[in-house]
């Protein structure tokens, strides 16, 4: 007789506990963000909603890469336009929001969820938002003003142009999401990076030590792999970065040992390290685990067995 919801959970920390707590992220690693949550804002507009609130604490960064959380401001938005979107009414987070939203303007299209993506973008690289001040309305007076910048201090140069015309004060003056997605792919590819790798390394990046709830998951063989290198990155035995390339490899599968100077010892393979078989889980058509369905199964049975909950 009481409604219920099942979501899905995803263990992990937020963007801006990432941030906050490690640090910024490398170039590569801002740029596969971007064209992840790209994809996410693209099917969100597709379903013809928006966020209209996009921030560092609405991603999550799980073990499958980042997720963007909290649509509640956005369903509510467009279920209830007539009673909520009346001239000079702002939700949202201000240091997040785009001139015509901190101005109150409730007609807001997609380029607005361009311009919050920006502001993440520039918060995973530079650790500030584009305004700030003691209080909400400082900050929107700033937003909302033509005349002043957005602060991209520490940005790096190759992400510049990208963030500068996300957040640009005009609507029409910003990117589209595939715009936008396509950017960032380049930047991937100026870093010898393949978008697929790049997810690997921001997954390692921010979800590895983050919280206890994602070591209780179960690790694809591919991430196994990921955390056994950098293991050895650690002890001095792999690339001085989880975003440089392994060594080669020849064609059987022994490591390419031409061009190393005479009198080096032979590389001795090590022994493989068995790597357990993923437990079966109940997985969505895209192949991310469904936790929502197991969820779901125990509340019906809880439904089954006491009729009063």
């Amino acid at each position: 007789d009481r409604p219920w919801l099942a979501m899905e959970y995803v263990a992990g920390r937020t963007l801006l506990a990432c941030v906050d707590e490690d640090g910024v992220l490398p170039l590569p690693l801002v740029a596969s963000l971007g064209v992840l949550l790209a994809e996410g804002l693209t099917a969100v507009h597709a379903a013809e909603l928006l966020h209209r609130d996009l921030k560092p604490q609405n991603v999550i960064m799980g073990k499958e890469g980042p997720m963007i959380i909290d649509f509640g401001l956005g369903a509510f938005m467009d279920a209830a336009k007539e009673s909520l979107s009346h001239s000079g009414m702002i939700i949202g987070t201000v240091r997040c929001m785009p001139p015509e939203q901190a101005s109150g303007n409730p007609k807001v299209t997609p380029a607005a969820d361009v311009y919050a993506l920006g502001t993440v973008l520039l918060y995973a690289a530079a650790r500030h938002y584009p305004y700030d001040g003691a209080a909400w309305e400082a900050v929107a007076v700033q937003v909302a003003n033509p005349d002043i910048g957005p602060d991209l201090s520490g940005v790096p140069e190759g992400l510049k142009p990208l963030v500068t015309s996300m957040l640009a004060h005009a609507p029409e003056g910003r990117p589209t999401l595939g715009a936008v997605a396509k950017a960032c792919g380049s930047l991937l590819k100026s870093a010898g990076l393949v978008p697929a790798d790049a997810r690997l390394a921001l997954i390692e990046r921010t979800t590895v030590g983050g919280t206890p709830d994602v070591a209780k998951e179960a690790l694809s063989p591919s991430f196994e792999k990921l955390l056994e290198d950098q293991v050895k990155i650690a002890e001095g035995g792999g690339p001085d970065s989880p975003l440089d390339g392994p060594p080669s490899v020849t064609e059987g599968g022994e490591p390419d040992s031409e061009g190393a100077e005479q009198g080096d010892p032979e590389p001795v393979s090590p022994e493989p390290v068995p790597i357990p078989e993923p437990k079966p889980k109940a997985r969505s058509a895209g192949g991310r685990p469904l936790a929502s369905k197991r969820v779901a199964d125990e509340l019906r049975a809880e439904y089954a067995v006491d009729t009063a909950l």
